[in-house]
């Protein structure tokens, strides 16, 4: 029994050397991409600062991104939800910004409605463009701002990339409505709050989209929130996708996407698609 013992330690002896000095040569696990971080800066407009945050490598493009209402620009730079912007960089300079009133921006002049918006859109592409053309990319209520600003800007627009846009087709309210709208926003954040602000100009935001031209003539991709849910239904989402497509009036070079996968929140629910039509749209500009 002792011999019998004694020989099974000189073998395991003898297995644990053998295994300890073979090479580990495990498959290598492939490097974690860097993201890049954008970089803050403050625009000036004379009433007020406005919170910017850039990459720029002096690209052909400049790519311009506006959020939804109460959104700032981390609606395009959530860490380790999207980084739509950063993403981006690799190929594009781009610009993301909080807006009057909201992330590191002080309060602007009243009233926060869509002529005004654009106009400070203006004013942030014009401290980063350097001449060149822009390509807009506009979430909800951005839609409406950077709609404005290229249809008042048609030259300086290279592109447009609407998610899930507003539209005036599907967003007519009463006086009423917009009282509750705007009192809804007044209770949750207070009178002087950005979006706030922006709420109580909604109705004649809506009112005035219905009175503004065509978009320019330039490549136009529109993605198209179709989920279903409570207070989404197959009726609204059918004139949701009809007021969408109405953005294609007077456009050569238009793409409609329609996503039964996403909710409103579409740079959150599928960030990875809204980068590569972002792509897409890049690729068709000369």
């Amino acid at each position: 029994m002792r011999n019998n013992l004694r020989v099974l330690l000189i073998l395991l002896a003898a297995f644990l050397l053998a295994t300890g000095c073979r090479k580990f040569d495990p498959k290598p696990a492939p490097p974690k991409k860097v993201i890049p971080v954008l970089e803050q800066s403050f625009v000036n407009l004379g009433t007020h600062n406005l919170g910017a945050y850039s990459i720029i490598k002096n690209s052909k493009y400049l790519v311009v991104f506006e959020s939804g209402l109460n959104g700032d620009h981390t609606a395009w730079d959530i860490w380790e939800k999207n980084n739509i912007a950063p993403i981006i960089s690799d190929s594009m300079d781009v610009v993301t910004y909080d807006r009057g009133g909201m992330g590191a921006s002080q309060n602007g002049p009243v009233p926060r409605d869509i002529n005004r918006l654009q106009s400070e859109l203006g004013s942030i592409i014009d401290a980063f463009a350097n001449g060149r053309k822009i390509i807009l990319i506009g979430h909800s209520l951005g839609g409406f701002i950077i709609r404005d600003w290229a249809i008042k800007n048609p030259t300086r627009v290279a592109g447009l990339l609407f998610v899930d846009s507003s539209h005036e087709d599907c967003s007519q309210i009463t006086q009423a409505d917009q009282d509750v709208f705007y009192n809804s926003w007044l209770t949750a954040y207070g009178a002087n709050y950005g979006a706030t602000l922006e709420a109580k100009e909604w109705k004649n935001d809506v009112d005035y989209m219905g009175t503004v031209k065509n978009l320019p003539d330039v490549p136009v991709i529109v993605l198209t929130a179709m989920q279903l849910d409570a207070t989404n239904s197959a009726a609204f989402r059918q004139e949701w996708y009809a007021a969408h497509e109405s953005l294609k009036d007077g456009v050569t070079d238009f793409t409609h996407i329609s996503m039964p996968n996403s909710g409103h929140l579409v740079m959150i629910d599928a960030p990875q698609i809204v980068i590569n039509y972002i792509n897409v749209l890049l690729a068709k500009l000369p």
